[in-house]
């Protein structure tokens, strides 16, 4: 009888490791696709300035850098290489430059009903 509940007892001692063990893996496999594949990878709030011509003189965006592609609401695509060289389309408008940590900065160009405008964008990572 001792040798019976001496062994359902390793038994169940054995069974919970390989079940913690088990949820460790399965944990580790839930939280790897949120860390950042590329040093630039999450959220950023853009500012965008019109220094010439007809366009809105300011604007805001919120995109999302996963795995070096940016994403964002509406018409956008883009890539950030791992040294932070940023190139985006926006719509009509596409602006490149480069971002370092938590902030970044750049030119972009576009057309206001066909006339050309310009300016500048910077980023700051939330």
């Amino acid at each position: 009888m001792a040798d019976r509940v001496l062994s359902s007892v390793n038994g169940r001692e054995f069974g919970m490791k390989y079940a913690v063990l088990w949820l460790i893996a399965f944990a580790q496999f839930l939280i790897a696709p949120a860390v950042a594949k590329t040093p630039f990878d999450g959220t950023w709030d853009v500012a965008v300035v019109t220094q010439s011509g007809s366009c809105d003189s300011s604007s805001h965006y919120r995109l999302t850098v996963h795995d070096g592609k940016v994403f964002g609401s509406g018409d956008v695509s883009g890539r950030v290489t791992d040294d932070g060289y940023v190139r985006v389309s926006l719509g009509g408008s596409y602006a490149n430059g480069q971002l370092e940590g938590r902030s970044g900065s750049g030119r972009w160009n576009a057309a206001s009903s066909g006339a050309p405008c310009s300016g500048r964008w910077r980023a700051t990572r939330q």
